[in-house]
């Protein structure tokens, strides 16, 4: 059982000790920490926070004691109540509110949950102001408001439905276009909130919809990330059902994955590319992604004419160099697409709408689409840690081994060859070491991996 305490937030297994899970009293004092930021930092009279949660099974009582802790501050909640990671992201401005909270866990199995906090533009905080929340809950400085002052809770229930309108909104997005192709689309919504928004937005733009896993009761029917390995069900649904395509999303909805017509998995890296395609097509510019993502995004970015650049990995990361290099879209490799003429956070609705906007486009089926963008393929692997893997020495040593190579240390060892990478960093969201490598083939790639993971543990040992 774990607790893991970062600038992103705070993640853990449900129940245990305090200080080593994600118990109640963890959540009350992080919530009450993130409260009293806001309060030292803004100094206004009242404050406003959006709270929003994904469908795991802990979510309806953190969702309570986080809300009631706010109201104990002062601090006013506007109450999503079930709804997805941009959704909220996409709230917090239009209410005007000074914050948001999302409860979620992300892609983690069923006993984690989690605080993702958001500043007043709806975006993550930054590392320092991450820093500083974690200093306030480590030294209890809470000061609560009196009866005459506490918070209220106002709830909208219809969050998810104006996001959808925003997305439909969206210049580049063409539901008219899309309605001419009738398509049939499968949805794999891992029993969460993504089981509601992504077929209620797949049939407002005409498609034809097969659920698959779409009851929002949190019991995930399969590992939650969206990687091969776990999702042999939609692969074969889409072929039974002859189906144009399937969508994979997350318990939080920031990341999607797509399976070609042919059960094929499109490649959650390459979801990122080809709605970047589209995009670069119609609106020229830069792109951004992590350095844990694909080249193919640097490809092409570089055929449209347009400068590609790799942040350290972290949306809060990939969204300061979006930024500064005025990119027209960028995400992350793990099939978080960020536009800016929405918001700048992962959103998977936004990926949906553009995707089939782009493939309506197309005389080409999903697998064809895939088959025109350049061809990388990645192994993705991790260590588990224990008390006695001393992460830093590890990197340190490879880093050593791999001198005449090109190397960066921008976030963890990232080193470059030829025509192949790999990349090692420690996970700030799981007690695990991440290798991810890429290479022009798959078996190059898992080939590469397994000669890094041989390295690693004769460092180990």
């Amino acid at each position: 059982m774990t607790l893991i305490k970062s600038i992103s937030g705070i993640r853990g297994t449900i129940g245990g000790n305090v200080g080593d899970n994600l118990t109640p009293i963890d959540a009350v004092k992080f919530a009450a920490a993130y409260g009293t930021f806001l309060k030292n930092s803004l100094q206004k009279d009242k404050l406003t926070v959006v709270i929003g949660r994904d469908a795991r099974i802990s979510g309806p009582m953190i969702h309570q004691l986080v809300m009631q802790t706010l109201i104990g501050l002062g601090i006013n909640v506007i109450d999503l109540g079930l709804s997805t990671t941009p959704t909220v992201e996409v709230a917090v401005p239009m209410e005007k509110a000074d914050g948001g909270i999302i409860l979620t866990a992300s892609h983690n199995p069923k006993q984690w949950n989690a605080l993702k906090l958001l500043n007043n533009k709806g975006e993550f905080l930054s590392g320092a102001e991450g820093a500083l929340i974690l200093e306030i809950a480590e030294s209890d400085s809470f000061d609560f408001a009196d009866v005459d002052s506490l918070g209220t809770i106002t709830e909208i229930t219809d969050y998810m439905d104006r996001h959808i309108d925003e997305v439909l909104n969206l210049k580049l997005v063409d539901a008219e276009k899309v309605k001419t192709k009738k398509f049939k689309v499968v949805v794999d919504g891992v029993n969460s909130s993504g089981g509601i928004i992504i077929p209620a937005l797949l049939k407002k733009m005409g498609v034809e919809v097969v659920e698959l896993y779409c009851e929002p009761n949190g019991h995930f029917p399969h590992n939650p990330e969206p990687l091969k390995e776990h999702l042999t069900d939609i692969c074969e649904l889409v072929v039974k059902e002859k189906a144009d395509f399937g969508i994979v999303v997350d318990p939080d909805v920031d990341r999607l994955a797509f399976i070609s017509n042919d059960g094929e998995m499109f490649g959650e890296e390459y979801t990122l590319v080809a709605v970047a395609d589209y995009v670069l097509s119609k609106t020229p510019g830069n792109t951004v992604s992590n350095m844990s993502s694909s080249r193919a995004l640097r490809d092409i970015t570089e055929k449209h004419g347009g400068i590609y650049e790799a942040s350290a990995v972290g949306e809060v990361n990939v969204v300061e160099l979006m930024k500064k290099n005025n990119a027209v879209i960028g995400g992350e490799g793990n099939g978080g697409i960020i536009y800016p003429e929405t918001h700048y956070g992962r959103d998977s609705l936004v990926g949906v709408a553009l995707f089939l906007t782009h493939l309506a486009n197309q005389d080409l089926d999903v697998a064809s689409l895939r088959a025109t963008y350049p061809a990388y393929y990645m192994s993705k692997n991790k260590i588990e840690l224990t008390p006695e893997i001393n992460v830093d020495a590890i990197l340190e040593e490879m880093q050593k081994h791999y001198a005449t190579e090109k190397i960066s240390t921008v976030d963890g060892v990232k080193i470059d060859f030829a025509d192949s990478w790999v990349h090692l960093r420690k996970s700030n969201t799981e007690p695990i070491i991440r290798i991810y490598t890429e290479a022009p083939t798959q078996n190059d790639a898992d080939n590469l991996a397994q000669k890094i993971l041989n390295e690693i543990e004769s460092i180990v040992q």
